[in-house]
């Protein structure tokens, strides 16, 4: 396993990070245990959760797997989204939230820290400094390590960075964007934005819900699958161009011989800013094809033909006559 240093955090962690979402939902206990025994033999030490993963329960499984290696591993886990709790102020990024969340992620996690405490979406609601205050709080209590940011626009995240700077607050150390080969806006400005400020980046959905696994090419859809069984990943990748570019990518695989979902990760892992793509899997045998991303060998030949395969976004200022050299 290949390590790197998250962004300026001095932490090294694996070039794979694990994600729990099937933790208590899809993957029952028994399977969760094996599947992160699976990942710690493979020298994954880095593991992302959120409160909100199986109303809790990813995070409940996820301290019982790590209660005797918990100072071998890098943990991540979110704020936002209500669990349980059905009252107005039970979702959201206040102070109050924040400080009730972060102590139910502890109990449940069976841990004193962590390391990466992500806000889970934006809200505007709260004004930016009322969060960017309370995680610099949680980190001087030693509660979390580092804040963290997911599913934030970059002009959202570098407003942050900004007031962090001013302020002299705790600024946020990682991103967490999606990305994947039919889901490129973060190549825009979040990549480059984390690359200017030596933010890391753990990107998720890599293989696009399953999309680009292989298994929805040539009209064979499968039975079950995230793509099948829930609504949300239907409309995120339900678009036409997105299935057309899955068969192309499909058809390239099989062409270099490799699993669609292996090329799918490596391809993710190969982009210089991203410091690991979060996986994910239901089963220990779901899991193999995106450890076999390590060894896919990704030169910049094979990274560009892949690339071909999908449509790249327009340039942040829309002026592609220039990105195109003209």
């Amino acid at each position: 396993m290949e390590y790197r240093t998250l962004g300026k955090t001095g932490m090294k962690v694996s070039r794979l990070c694990f994600g729990t979402m099937s933790f208590g939902g899809n993957a029952d206990e028994a399977a969760s245990l094996a599947i992160f025994h699976r990942c710690r033999e493979a020298g994954i030490n880095f593991f992302d959760s959120a409160n909100v993963y199986n109303g809790g329960r990813s995070e409940e499984i996820l301290g019982k797997c790590i209660a005797d290696c918990r100072d071998e591993l890098i943990l991540t886990t979110k704020v936002f989204g209500a669990v349980g709790g059905k009252g107005v102020n039970d979702r959201g990024l206040s102070r109050r939230h924040i400080m009730l969340a972060v102590e139910d992620s502890l109990r449940r996690l069976k841990t004193d820290r962590i390391e990466l405490y992500f806000v889970h979406q934006f809200d505007p609601e709260t004004p930016i400094e009322e969060t960017l205050r309370a995680m610099d709080d949680l980190q001087r209590q030693g509660k979390i390590l580092y804040p963290a940011v997911s599913n934030w626009a970059a002009w959202q995240i570098a407003k942050a960075l900004g007031i962090s700077a001013k302020e002299s607050l705790a600024r946020f150390e990682c991103i967490q964007p999606m990305y994947n080969l039919v889901k490129r806006q973060a190549e825009v400005e979040i990549l480059p934005l984390a690359q200017s400020e030596q933010v890391g980046v753990i990107t998720y959905s890599p293989l696009g819900g399953g999309l680009l696994t292989g298994k929805y090419s040539s009209g064979a859809a499968p039975q079950q699958g995230r793509l099948v069984e829930q609504e949300m990943y239907r409309k995120r990748y339900g678009q036409a161009s997105y299935h057309a570019t899955a068969e192309r990518f499909a058809a390239y695989a099989r062409q270099e011989g490799i699993d669609p979902a292996s090329l799918a990760v490596a391809w993710v892992m190969a982009h210089p800013g991203v410091t690991a793509p979060i996986i994910g899997a239901r089963s220990v045998e779901q899991l193999e094809p995106s450890l076999a991303a390590l060894e896919v060998a990704m030169d910049a030949e094979r990274y560009a033909a892949i690339a071909a395969l999908s449509d790249a976004p327009p340039p942040a200022t829309d002026r592609s006559e220039e990105a195109a050299g003209s």
